[in-house]
């Protein structure tokens, strides 16, 4: 019997989100709608140039793996983080910010030098995100920072995306999932990010190998993997990697395969302003519709009514309390555990 419901390995940061237009993005050379990895300094003269404009809207704990951590302990699940983080005020800041939720982590004992890494999110008036990301320390991700006890007894590993841009995070990915396969504890993962999928393909097929048991990705992500615009299609050839896959389609709702069936999952109808996070909380959401074995629709709808409130706010992250409203509203008990 697992005593934990999952434990997640990815990169911890600090975010800061600022609105822009599309002509900032376009000035600065900046791909919109895509992670962007740069150095310290860029990312400080961007962030200084925002903050000039007043156009600061949120600061928090990020990390696509954690934000889907979190929300899925916001719902009622149980959570582990397997992550880095520098001995600074920031690393301090986002160890709390994870233990105020209830996620466990294997940060107590971390004091190492350097710095937390950071995320700077742009959100255009179309709602949609561009990020510049300094990873800090977090880019040394490594072997040491697995914890094969929360494995081992966890029901689900899931893993980020974003860590394949690492090479020392990459065999901290094939260890895990060796650890997840010798204790019977079932594999899910994320491509977070198109630029993932089309700069760094092979770390997401590093990820895949062998098979995974859940696989969460957005349209854009499946096209670019599988060649087809077709979301069913593209599902079809997904599940050749993954037992279940979840293909997000924006506002349009998502579409789910586990086998056996294809589920539709209508979207819901908001006004978006902020688009950061959203397939994050699809994803934790989801994970928790299925540690708790709602149906495959029951979960994807849980799913899409979390995602499509997360993007009505800044932020990757909502309230407790708006999510418990979110399980009451969907008449799904938060407690069955």
């Amino acid at each position: 019997m697992k005593s934990l419901d999952v434990v997640g390995i990815g990169n911890a940061l600090v975010d800061q989100e600022f609105e822009v237009t599309d002509d900032f993005l376009s000035q600065h050379g900046i791909e919109k709608g895509m992670m962007t990895l740069i150095e310290e300094a860029d990312q400080d003269k961007l962030i200084a140039e925002l903050s000039q404009r007043g156009d600061l809207k949120k600061q928090s704990g990020g990390g696509s793996a954690a934000n889907s951590l979190v929300a899925f302990s916001q719902f009622g699940g149980n959570a582990f983080y397997c992550c880095k983080v520098a001995d600074d005020e920031a690393g301090e800041f986002y160890r709390h910010d994870l233990e105020k939720v209830g996620i466990r982590t294997n940060l107590q004992h971390q004091h190492h030098q350097g710095k937390t890494g950071r995320c700077l999110v742009m959100v255009t008036p179309d709602a949609e995100r561009t990020m510049r990301t300094f990873l800090g320390i977090t880019a040394d991700l490594s072997l040491e920072e697995l914890d094969e006890d929360a494995i081992a007894a966890a029901e689900y590993l899931y893993i980020e995306g974003y860590l394949i841009t690492s090479p020392i995070a990459r065999e901290a990915i094939v260890r895990a999932k060796q650890l997840a396969r010798k204790h019977g504890t079932k594999i899910a993962m994320t491509c977070s990010d198109p630029a993932m999928v089309k700069y760094f393909r092979d770390g997401i097929e590093l990820i895949l190998e062998g098979g995974v048991d859940v696989m969460f990705c957005n349209h854009e992500e499946a096209e670019l993997l599988t060649g087809t615009d077709d979301p069913q299609q593209a599902l079809l050839a997904l599940q050749k990697h993954a037992s279940t896959v979840a293909i997000t389609l924006g506002k349009d709702g998502a579409l789910l395969g586990d086998g056996k069936r294809q589920v539709a999952v209508p979207g819901v109808k908001v006004k978006a302003v902020d688009s950061n996070g959203a397939g994050d909380m699809f994803s934790g959401a989801m994970l928790f519709g299925l540690t708790r074995q709602l149906s495959l629709a029951d979960a994807g709808r849980l799913a899409s009514h979390a995602a499509a409130e997360i993007v009505t706010e800044f932020g990757p992250r909502l309230s407790l309390e708006r999510q418990q409203q979110i399980l009451q509203q969907l008449q799904i008990e938060a407690a069955a555990v």
